[in-house]
């Protein structure tokens, strides 16, 4: 089948060739040919599938066949509405709209939160016949009286499922109940929960559904590979690997905004240009960064899931998953960014030991075994374990065999609250405090004119003398702060918050006062718990290897070494040892 086949406009099908198109994507040849006839659509189909053409081109085509409405300010009535999950997505599909449309005289525009609204209320007001939008933005432009959605002929959901993971069902049904019933509906998702199938069934009528790949398949164009690595060693070995292959061009994927922004700044400060992309950035920042790694002016751009969607590079070479999802599916849409467009593509995945339950959960989702390779030098430590990860206000378990028990996981996320409150509290201090004057103490920490830091490094050592059968330990007399104290060796592996609307929080490193207050929970005490991950690990690796002080007998840890050490008890997978039960079973 070729596009001429479709029916579609003389003056759609002259901006298609021009772009070098002239056979439709499995998506297309079947999506478009429903949307013509007028039927809703279900549509499930993965990134890098032509997904965007797939209603672009016949919701151009509707338009053209109909007439034009009015608005209430006399402009222009928006008769198509498309719905994105993030900013970049919403400018990527109305760039499609304008490539496409440009020899229509149609008009079209996009709105989203991060810039300033005026220019955006005067488009709406003079009117367009398509407006595609994030769904924060548009109900703040609609409760303010500055649209007018009376005259919508289309709505297309698109990444349904990723506007749902992003908590945005709420604003979707908002949205939906402010355009008018009689419409015909798209609804694109790459993955199909019950969730979706509950808003499909709200918002569709006797859709023809299309799904062209199943959902749990991955691009077979990608070449994929798992590097065991430790804790501590993921920025340098996600450097050597962008040197010694000489990479120009790779995409790296976080969980969190923080650990975005310590990547990219490691990288930068090791010579390989790099910028972060993530929800926090201004819009300015965002356009910034993506123009700079498109041109090849960054060599790698350190995203979170989220801010990476709407990323569309036809022959993006490189995706490193630096820290492992949590959600299988998650895997799919980050690897789905390269092997666009027939191009092939190779995907990295550092995966630690705290992370390869994941990885084995991701196997079983892709039904494929991933290639492993050991790279010298940067493989786990002897004697690491697996130990819980925090994700916001809760911990979980990313590792392979049995998790801890709930005392142990339910320490962990203590220690992650308070560490979190400690960097925000850091954070603003530091913020406040960068242009103080000399005479007094800056509480941004470090010099502050003849002020001395208030979190100057200091060392506290934990006893750990735990008691009982939970592990309780007795609490020493509180440690005079020492500002004069010697500095902790400084650490390069940082790490941090998960997902954009719910961020998993980690911070940089334990200041010292912290230390004095928090556990170096790592004793024999938690009911004879040999071998229980440390509760105050909270991030796969930006704790890695770092010494620190605290309170004696915290929560029954205490200090010292962990008994049971040596290999992993139930663990092994990727990052050593033998494992007992299902799954595969690495070597270091």
């Amino acid at each position: 089948m070729t596009f001429d086949e479709l029916k579609l406009a003389p003056a759609i099908l002259k901006a298609v060739h021009e772009h070098g198109y002239d056979t439709p994507t499995p998506i297309q040849a079947q999506a478009i040919p429903a949307v013509l006839e007028g039927h809703d659509l279900l549509g499930g189909a993965q990134t890098g599938t032509g997904k965007t053409a797939a209603f672009t081109l016949p919701m151009l085509h509707k338009l053209t066949m109909s007439r034009s409405a009015t608005n209430k300010f006399g402009g222009t009535g928006i008769r198509a509405l498309v719905l994105t999950p993030t900013r970049e997505l919403a400018a990527q599909v109305e760039e499609s709209v304008r490539t496409y449309g440009k020899y229509l005289q149609l008009s079209s525009t996009v709105i989203f939160g991060g810039v300033g609204m005026n220019p955006q209320i005067s488009k709406l007001k003079s009117g367009v016949d398509i407006l595609v939008a994030t769904p924060g933005r548009l109900l703040d432009l609609q409760q303010q009286g500055m649209l007018d959605l009376g005259q919508v002929q289309m709505l297309i959901l698109d990444e349904a499922d990723r506007m749902l993971d992003m908590g945005f069902i709420h604003d979707v049904k908002k949205v939906l109940a402010l355009v008018p019933k009689e419409k015909q509906s798209l609804l694109f998702s790459a993955t199909f929960s019950d969730e979706i199938r509950d808003l499909a069934a709200t918002l569709l009528r006797n859709p023809q559904s299309i799904q062209v790949t199943p959902r749990n398949t991955t691009v077979q164009r990608i070449t994929q590979v798992i590097h065991p690595v430790g804790r501590g060693k993921k920025k340098a070995l996600l450097a050597h690997i962008i040197n010694e292959n000489k990479w120009s061009q790779v995409l790296v994927f976080t969980r969190t905004k923080f650990g975005a922004n310590s990547v990219a700044e490691f990288l930068t400060k090791n010579g390989i240009e790099a910028m972060a992309l993530h929800g926090n950035k201004s819009q300015s920042a965002r356009t910034q960064a993506l123009a700079g790694f498109k041109s090849g002016e960054l060599r790698a751009l350190v995203a979170t899931d989220i801010a990476a969607r709407g990323i569309d590079i036809d022959e993006l070479p490189h995706v490193v998953n630096y820290e492992i999802p949590n959600v299988s599916e998650d895997y799919v849409h980050r690897i789905g960014r390269t092997g666009r467009a027939g191009s092939s593509g190779e995907a990295v995945s550092f995966v630690c030991l705290d992370e390869e339950g994941f990885m084995q959960e991701i196997e079983r989702f892709t039904k494929q075994t991933i290639p492993v390779q050991v790279i010298e030098g940067f493989g786990p430590e002897e004697g690491e374990r697996a130990e819980p990860i925090a994700m916001g206000r809760q911990t979980i378990w990313g590792g392979a065999g049995r998790p801890p028990s709930r005392e142990v996981m339910q320490a962990a996320a203590k220690a992650a609250r308070t560490e979190m409150l400690q960097r925000i509290r850091e954070n603003k201090a530091g913020q406040g405090g960068g242009n103080g004057g000399g005479g007094g103490q800056r509480r941004g920490g470090g010099q502050g004119g003849n002020g001395q830091g208030r979190n100057a490094n200091g060392g506290g050592q934990g006893q750990g003398q735990g008691q009982g059968p939970r592990g309780q330990g007795a609490r020493p007399q509180q440690q005079p702060r020492n500002p004069q104290g010697p500095a902790r060796a400084p650490q390069h592996h940082h790490h941090a918050p998960h997902e954009e609307r719910q961020p998993r929080h980690h911070g940089n490193s334990h200041s010292p006062t912290q230390a004095n207050q928090v556990a170096h929970l790592r004793a024999e005490s938690v009911g004879g718990g040999a071998g229980q991950p440390d509760p105050l690990r909270t991030s796969v690796d930006h704790m890695g290897g770092r010494g620190r002080g605290g309170r004696s007998g915290g929560g029954g840890y205490g200090g010292g070494n962990r008994s049971g050490g040596g290999g992993r008890s139930g663990g092994g997978g990727y990052g050593g040892g033998n494992r007992s039960g299902g799954g595969r079973s690495f070597g270091r």
